[in-house]
């Protein structure tokens, strides 16, 4: 037996308010969800971020076109949530959310962890990074999702594996441009 499609269960959502039918769609898009707040969020609020992510969602089933999958348009309100965190934030402390000056290599360790490179990247380079190479989403969701150009997006993850390149390279090179690195 297979699962039931997205589109099925979100009908019977709205038409039934079926809770069976929310169940499983909360347990199939979920950890997605939540790897992706944990990535592009405050760490100790992706379980926040999360849960208002699927608060917005209930709230605009009805506004669901069907272009994109069930998936993409989830994090789509979730990359909203996180941005309108930020700049809550930001209004309580001036921090430009995508200053790519902004950004120190993680530390120097004979064994750099991924998790934390990837989450000492600028907001906005990490954000493409997390959507395109991590969630496989393709430039053009990525950039509606983050309402930048295609071009920008493209750009922005280029940066981005750039940097991780010289952070995570073990040629003796590499731990110098981390030393130099502005």
């Amino acid at each position: 037996m297979t699962d039931p499609p997205d589109r099925s269960l979100v009908t019977a959502v709205m038409v039934e308010h079926d809770e069976r039918a929310f169940r499983i769609l909360y347990r199939r898009h979920t950890p997605a969800l939540h790897r992706t707040a944990r990535r592009l969020g405050d760490q100790g609020s992706a379980d926040d971020l999360v849960h208002d992510t699927w608060l917005r969602a209930t709230d605009r089933w009805h506004a669901f076109a069907w272009r994109s999958s069930l998936r993409t348009w989830l994090t789509g309100i979730l990359v909203n949530v996180i941005r309108e965190q930020r700049r809550s934030d930001r209004l309580r402390r001036e921090d430009p959310l995508d200053d790519d000056t902004a950004c120190d290599p993680p530390p120097i360790d004979d064994r750099l962890d991924l998790e934390a490179a990837i989450a000492a990247l600028p907001p906005g380079s990490r954000a493409v990074l997390v959507l395109h190479d991590v969630e496989g989403h393709p430039h053009e969701d990525v950039a509606r999702m983050l309402d930048i150009a295609v071009g920008t997006s493209k750009s922005q993850l280029l940066r981005a594996r750039r940097r991780l390149r010289r952070w995570l390279g073990d040629a003796p090179e590499a731990a110098q441009d981390r030393r130099e690195e502005p």
